[in-house]
């Protein structure tokens, strides 16, 4: 795939997607990003995710807090909040919107 448009569509969904995998708990960056490119999304680099989690945290959608590593250096660990989960659900509900005709007209195009 052409890497600047999945870098154009990665800008638009990669908040709705961090909120999501955020949903079922908290998490620190490296720990979102392997489940990013797990899910098939792709690598996300740092510089790409932390600012992202950054604006989410300054909009009051998650909320931080660093932590003493086991093993290593502290980590931050990222929460959804209340005002996230409903983001989340109003921003799923319109991406579910969005990507449902457009399957469907770019599904004509390359089936026929």
């Amino acid at each position: 795939m052409d890497s600047d448009r999945r870098g154009q569509w990665l800008r638009g969904v990669l908040d709705l997607c961090v909120l999501a995998l955020l949903r079922d708990g908290e998490s620190y960056g490296y720990e979102l990003a392997q489940a990013l490119d797990a899910a098939g999304v792709g690598p996300i680099q740092g510089g790409t995710l932390y600012p992202v989690l950054l604006r989410l945290q300054r909009t009051g959608l998650v909320t931080a807090q660093w932590r003493a590593g086991e093993s290593g250096p502290a980590r931050k660990y990222y929460q959804l909040t209340d005002d996230g989960l409903a983001a989340l659900r109003h921003g799923g509900n319109a991406w579910l919107a969005f990507v449902a005709p457009v399957n469907g007209i770019v599904t004509k195009g390359v089936d026929g």
